[in-house]
């Protein structure tokens, strides 16, 4: 059952659309102005909030605002009510970020319809894509239904590179998204001297390139191809179309993009303060967990030290200490993980 928070100073109103809610299979909660709203939205965290604007200690602007800034509940969707129907109240509504916005008095069914559009909407939001090509085909379709973008990444290309390829050099300004449908990707970062720091190895489902399409700046490192690969490239234009469409697709998109941010900088704490062995570890095991279940770690020394950021000869001594201590094996060059729990004691 969806649980609706319905913000209403009218004691009246308030009781009539609850009763019109609740007769509908809903989970009304209910607030008699806009402080105490904003207090039961962050406590119940409801599918749905309905809102009346013109309300005493804080009105429905203020709630939208309030509940924005909070991570909980920012991208739960808003219907605002009000009393007025000049058309500067809709475009300040819908500027605050309401999904909706209806006018009193409304009939039983034109606010049904509006809380089921939302919570449809709602749902392609808060729906887990799989990484890889049916993934992003999957949301892309789901993305078009959500504001009719027919045109929508019609010109997206499939493209394969050879080991050792460039796709995007540092300096470079961008063109389009791109997208790892299969193989593996390292993007690095050269210094004065010329020496590569390795900032990450990118396997299917990855993005690459976004932070300089949305800044608008060139490409601050360089990425190459690790294994024979396929890049899906989805035109600048479809890029921002999409992410610029909607709220909708915006917030679903933007935390497709940025799900392992918060993984990435614990990551770099890590290798920034660890021990050679700490980070030589951390590193191994990261590697591994983005492996497509073959359990090899197809990655020369020098890469390998790139991202521990040691020398390789330093590397070279630590794997074997390693694989003294049963920890590891190398086959065919390949690095196999033998003993996870214990690597995974050493990393910390």
């Amino acid at each position: 059952m969806k649980k609706i928070l319905l913000i209403e100073d009218n004691p009246e109103m308030r009781e009539n659309t609850a009763e019109i809610l609740e007769l509908s299979n809903y989970d009304v909660v209910t607030a008699e102005n806009g402080k105490v709203g904003v207090e039961k939205a962050r406590a119940e965290l409801p599918d749905l909030i309905i809102s009346d604007i013109m309300m005493p200690e804080m009105d429905g602007y203020g709630v939208l605002f309030a509940l924005s800034k909070d991570p909980k509940t920012a991208s739960i969707p808003f219907i605002f009510l009000t009393a007025k129907a000049e058309k500067s109240d809709f475009r300040k509504g819908m500027s605050h970020g309401a999904d909706d916005y209806l006018t009193k008095p409304f009939d039983d069914m034109e606010l049904l319809d509006a809380i089921e559009s939302r919570l449809k909407k709602n749902e392609i939001i808060k729906k887990q894509y799989d990484k890889g090509e049916e993934g992003l085909e999957a949301f892309i379709n789901d993305a078009k239904g959500l504001e009719d973008l027919d045109k929508l990444a019609e010109n997206r290309k499939t493209r394969a590179y050879k080991k050792k390829s460039v796709l995007f050099y540092e300096g470079d300004y961008p063109n389009s998204l791109l997208y790892v449908v299969n193989g593996k990707v390292k993007t690095f970062k050269t210094n004065e001297d010329g020496k590569e720091y390795i900032t990450g190895i990118h396997g299917p489902g990855s993005f690459l390139g976004y932070v300089a399409l949305l800044e608008d700046i060139a490409y601050n490192e360089t990425a190459t191809v690790l294994e024979a690969c396929e890049i899906s490239m989805i035109p600048k234009e479809d890029f921002f179309t999409l992410v610029h469409s909607s709220r909708d697709v915006s917030h679903k998109f933007i935390k497709m993009l940025t799900n392992e941010v918060v993984e990435n900088e614990e990551k770099m704490l890590r290798l920034a303060y660890g021990s050679v062995r700490q980070r030589v570890a951390e590193v191994l095991l990261d590697l591994d967990r983005k492996q497509e279940e073959t359990g090899k770690m197809p990655i020369t020394r020098d890469d390998l030290a790139k991202i521990v950021g040691t020398a390789k000869e330093t590397l070279i001594r630590t794997l074997s200490d390693f694989k003294d201590e049963k920890l590891i094996e190398v086959k065919d060059k390949n690095i196999v993980i033998l003993n996870r729990s214990k690597l995974e004691w050493v990393s910390h």
